[in-house]
């Protein structure tokens, strides 16, 4: 199809939870993540959206988090549905009548025409919102033009409360979501938000990869598209045949209860000493890696053709921190958190993890990078005795 006018997508400005325990959350974005927490919601904006919220923020990654307050609301009827999860992404455009017209024209469902407001310093905003194939994640549009408050109703603490953004993270890499079939999904993004393809895989885990017999295993197909203007990526990924039940990917959906966001990459400047203070200062848990993953990886290093890396790896050994590529000197490091039913041993928490990524020259999506991502996976749903 002829490439379609851009939305004016500026950047993924923050992303909006709903949670069943607000408080546990402000623990572990002030505490473990050191995160700020830049304000909560008003009493004005409690009582008609029956939800309470905080806004927490380190770099340019931005997460709103909403707590129900009795029944009715919009974080209420997301919980009756899933475990604790992502229930908007916010996007500021260039221009929120542009992204409006643009949107109609290509067949977007709207939940609300744009909504106007303005500060008391005459800053204004301009938002609306649509529905989409992310299960039951909805997609906001917004434009600022000197509006500081992050939505009307939202108190700024006159000083940020909680972190200081020590582990050094700088902005959402990528959005994964899984699906029990993207086809649909990713006509949508093509057809109506206009992203383009960006990069396919698809895998079996190395028990399903190693054995004609195939009696057990897990296997995906993942497609990456991106606005190429602002760079915003996503990652989406099916269960593969022949192991559909075990597939990892359904085992995401019957824990979601539905499609859904699966994880964020968080980027990082320095991968290493932030790992390091994660599980020191703040004891968050990773996913494991074997050691034969370390023992095989100088071969690998000169294989895939990055050929010499800056990191000792005995020190990558014992932080389990995986590294991509596929050209000379340039590749990425990245580990994958527990996801949240695991760190908080509670099921309502939802399968949903973050990625800490750092990119040393290479920006794709490599093949090592997926299958070590759901090898890990795999790995960790052994040790809770899924598969």
């Amino acid at each position: 199809m002829a490439k379609l006018e851009s939305l004016g997508i500026k950047t993924l400005e923050s992303v909006h939870w709903y949670v069943h325990d607000l408080e546990r959350s402000r623990d572990f974005y002030t505490r473990g993540l050191d995160f700020a927490e830049l304000g909560v919601s008003s009493p004005d904006l409690e009582i008609p959206g029956k939800q309470k919220s905080a806004v927490f923020q380190a770099g340019d990654v931005v997460l709103m988090v909403s707590q129900p307050v009795g029944e009715g609301g919009r974080a209420w009827r997301y919980l009756r549905k899933h475990p604790d999860g992502v229930g908007t992404l916010n996007f500021e455009v260039e221009d929120a009548e542009k992204t409006f017209r643009l949107l109609e024209a290509r067949g977007a469902t709207f939940i609300n025409d744009i909504q106007r407001f303005t500060d008391a310093r005459g800053g204004k905003l301009a938002l609306f919102s649509i529905t989409t194939p992310f299960g039951d994640t909805t997609f906001r549009f917004i434009q600022r033009d000197g509006y500081r408050a992050l939505f009307p109703g939202y108190l700024h603490h006159d000083t940020p409360k909680g972190g200081k953004n020590r582990y050094g993270f700088g902005r959402v890499d990528h959005v994964t979501s899984n699906f029990q079939t993207m086809r649909p999904m990713l006509l949508w993004m093509e057809h109506v938000m206009g992203f383009e393809k960006f990069w396919h895989i698809e895998f079996h885990t190395e028990d399903v990869a190693a054995t004609e017999k195939r009696a057990h295993g897990s296997g995906l197909k993942s497609e990456v598209m991106w606005d190429p203007r602002s760079g915003v990526k996503f990652a989406n990924n099916e269960p593969y045949r022949p192991f559909f039940k075990a597939s990892q990917i359904n085992l995401f959906n019957e824990d979601h209860r539905g499609d859904g966001v699966q994880h964020l990459a968080l980027t990082v400047k320095d991968i290493l000493g932030a790992v390091k203070d994660m599980r020191a200062a703040a004891g968050i848990e990773f996913m494991p890696t074997p050691g034969a993953y370390y023992d095989a990886l100088p071969e690998r290093i000169q294989r895939m053709g990055i050929k010499r890396i800056d990191e000792d790896i005995q020190t990558l050994r014992d932080l389990q921190i995986l590294i991509d590529g596929d050209k000379e000197n340039s590749y990425l490091l990245q580990i994958f958190m527990k996801d949240a039913a695991s760190l908080y041993k509670q099921a309502s928490a939802g399968p949903f993890f973050y990625e800490i990524i750092q990119r040393k020259g290479d920006q794709g999506f490599g093949g090592g990078n997926f299958r070590a991502l759901f090898e890990s996976i795999e790995r960790q749903q052994q040790a809770d005795g899924r598969i």
